[in-house]
């Protein structure tokens, strides 16, 4: 139930912060048609804007749900040293590294085995 209360919290919010835009975007048509220079917002506009900011952050806040640490070592103290480097995402067993080797001798190549027909 508390997620449902968050989620009409964010949509409330963002909505204001749309309608707080829209209000800003009208207020300064308003100003080039009748020719007057814009100095700043009205305060209205601008506490809905930052109001709605912040309710907007504070469902976001609890809908997204617990965060991470950002110290990697608070992960990495659960694993054990032999996992850590095991990636298995990064295995590749055909690679150019075999021509390195003195042992290695190339494939016979298709074209060489079949004879020319006369």
């Amino acid at each position: 139930m508390a997620s449902l209360t968050h989620k009409l919290i964010l949509s409330f919010g963002l909505l204001s912060l749309l309608h707080a835009a829209y209000s800003a975007a009208q207020h300064r048509s308003y100003l080039r048609i009748t020719e007057q220079e814009f100095v700043t917002l009205p305060f209205d506009i601008m506490i809905q804007g930052i109001v709605s900011l912040f309710v907007t952050l504070y469902g976001v806040l609890h809908i997204a749900g617990d965060f991470k640490e950002i110290r990697a070592t608070v992960d990495l103290e659960n694993k054990s040293w032999e996992t850590l480097r095991n990636i298995p995402s990064f295995y590749v067993f055909s690679h150019r590294g075999k021509a390195l080797s003195p042992n290695y001798v190339p494939p016979i190549q298709k074209s060489a085995l079949e004879e020319p027909q006369s």
